[in-house]
Formats: C-alpha cells, sequence, structure tokens
C-alpha cells in the first residue's frame, strides 16, 4: 500500500485572511483525527499572510481521497474552495 504526500501552498485575498485563520485550528484537528492520516501540517507563511503552506501525509491513496471529502464538505472547504492552491501530490 502506497502512501500519498501533498505539498504546496494556498493563497486568499488580504480580506480572506481572518478568515481562514479561524478556521485553521478546527480543520488541523479534524485532519489529524481523520483514519489514515499519517501527518498534516498547515501553517500560514510569516512574511506573507495570505500564503497558507501544506504538508500531510496519508497512509493510503483511500484515506487521502476521504480526507478530501470531508474536506470539501466542510466550512474549511465552503470557504477557501476558490483559493488558488499550488500542490504537489505524490504517491510514496
Amino acid at each position: 500500500m502506497a502512501k500519498v504526500m501533498l505539498t504546496g501552498t494556498m493563497r486568499c485575498e488580504p480580506h480572506e485572511v481572518d478568515s481562514v485563520v479561524a478556521l485553521l485550528p478546527r480543520h488541523h484537528r479534524l485532519s489529524e483525527a481523520e483514519p489514515g492520516c499519517l501527518s498534516f501540517e498547515l501553517w500560514q507563511d510569516e512574511l506573507d499572510p495570505c500564503c497558507f503552506h501544506v504538508s500531510e501525509v496519508f497512509r493510503s491513496e483511500t484515506d487521502f481521497a476521504a480526507h478530501q471529502d470531508r474536506t470539501h464538505s466542510s466550512d474549511w472547504g465552503r470557504v477557501t474552495k476558490h483559493m488558488t492552491r499550488d500542490f504537489n501530490k505524490r504517491v510514496l
């Protein structure tokens, strides 16, 4: 079974920063608690507050897909769905 790693960035507009930051703790907690989540990091860039970095590893493609499904239907997904993402997905 191959692990799935996703890394990259997400960008928001300056007027959206507070909304994203407010949702970060819950999104982080829920993601870490998902079955198959081996690592989940999401943080705001120190120099560019509109940029958020992500690094996550899931045990399998199935676990990663379940994470994506949950995320898309969450408050996080609703608020951030239009934001620019530059992600790199790798199978390890």
